[in-house]
């Protein structure tokens, strides 16, 4: 998965507390410890939409 460092040292997580995201390279998906969501890595690019993201604990 291609995403540049540089990239990823600047993405937030787009709901209201803008944490950082950490990426978990086997399951393609960028990671906000704040909200618990999931968003995922598509073609190398993220896809940062609420709607599309996952919440990681029931």
């Amino acid at each position: 998965m291609g995403i540049d460092p540089a990239l990823l040292a600047i993405l937030a997580c787009p709901d209201t507390h803008h944490s950082p995201l950490t990426l978990d390279v086997e399951a393609a998906e960028l990671l906000c410890s704040t909200c618990d969501r999931a968003f995922p890595v598509r073609d190398g690019i993220p896809v940062l939409l609420l709607d599309e993201a996952r919440h990681r604990t029931p």
